[in-house]
């Protein structure tokens, strides 16, 4: 029987973490309250030391090793930010770290964590690609620290929520961006525990919304791996996926689609109305608000999960380029 990941954990890594990553701010959105008639707030976690929130989980995941783990060395598959914050979780701690990606990672991602000292090996198109690469290191010896399925890395990515609730009063609806589901199962089991009413709500985005589908499905499926301006949102959830799955159909309120054309209009409204510079995976909650798809949201935060974009992209899309075109060369 699989051990239920709890509050204990969450306090726990929260202590563990301290220190090594930053408590990031939460700040009002006039421009967005005013335009959805709600109370919205934005959690800045793209202002984290490595871009992203999965510092959190990777640091967790990394002071959680046991000596002989660490002298062995890291493994772990990527879209780019779990990769990078990996990376540098693992150079501060002295472990050895090899991240496995596939061709549709954008380069600026590849390059952000070989500055942390890590190695990067690109393999196939796919994460399933990537994941083949992981499985023969492990077999060689190595730990592998998975991007979400992994009790260390949901505790780690559950202590932005302990934040949230801190800083933010009378909360009501959290907006949660979701890939493979271990930022949204950290911050769901956190939020049902303290405040059972603030409703969890899950944003991908249309083209290979792994989790939606499999929640759809009633069962981890495959899905296809679709290029998108939400390229950190890419990958499935796993086949043989043990927590997070079910984390997400117990403890989310529901899971909302958005397409390519409202995440650049969310990423040009970051830029022009927020002053913040964030990618296609961050944006989308800032997309479903815009979209008008969030209803009676109350207090509403929504959780800004990266900044890690490639400014050419950027600069193409503040540029008003066409969304398809630039959605097919994000991950060149």
């Amino acid at each position: 029987m699989i051990e239920k990941i709890t509050l204990h954990d969450s306090f726990a890594a929260r202590q563990r973490i301290a220190g090594r990553i930053r408590t990031t701010p939460l700040v009002s959105s006039p421009s967005l309250s005013a335009l959805v008639s709600a109370d919205v707030s934005l959690k800045l976690e793209q202002t984290q030391i490595t871009g992203s929130f999965k510092l959190r989980g990777a640091t967790n995941a990394i002071l959680s090793l046991s000596p002989e783990q660490k002298e062995a060395g890291v493994v772990g598959v990527s879209t780019g930010n779990h990769g990078r914050g990996l990376a540098y979780a693992a150079a501060n701690a002295g472990v050895p770290c090899i991240i496995c990606m596939s061709e549709l990672v954008p380069q600026n991602k590849i390059d952000g964590i070989r500055s942390h000292g890590a190695e990067v090996r690109i393999v196939g198109r796919s994460q399933d690609d990537a994941q083949a690469e992981v499985d023969r290191l492990v077999a060689d010896g190595r730990v592998m620290l998975p991007p979400f399925d992994h009790r260390d890395i949901i505790a780690g990515q559950s202590t932005v929520a302990h934040e949230i609730l801190e800083q933010a009063l009378d909360l009501d609806t959290v907006l949660v961006p979701v890939s493979g589901g271990g930022l949204i199962s950290g911050v769901a089991m956190v939020m049902k525990v303290v405040k059972p009413s603030i409703r969890v709500i899950g944003i991908s985005m249309e083209r290979g919304a792994a989790m939606h589908d499999c929640q759809r499905a009633g069962k981890p499926i495959f899905v296809e791996e679709l290029p998108t301006l939400a390229d950190s949102l890419g990958g499935g959830i796993g086949l043989n996926n043990t927590y997070t799955f079910g984390m997400v159909r117990d403890l989310v309120d529901d899971l909302i689609l958005v397409t390519e054309e409202e995440i650049a209009e969310a990423i040009r409204h970051a830029y022009w109305q927020e002053r913040q510079v964030i990618e296609g995976s961050g944006s989308v909650g800032i997309a479903a608000l815009l979209a008008g798809k969030i209803k009676n949201s109350g207090h509403c935060v929504s959780l800004i999960t990266g900044q890690n974009i490639d400014m050419a992209l950027h600069k193409r899309l503040i540029d008003g380029e066409n969304v398809d075109a630039a959605a097919n060369t994000s991950r060149d």
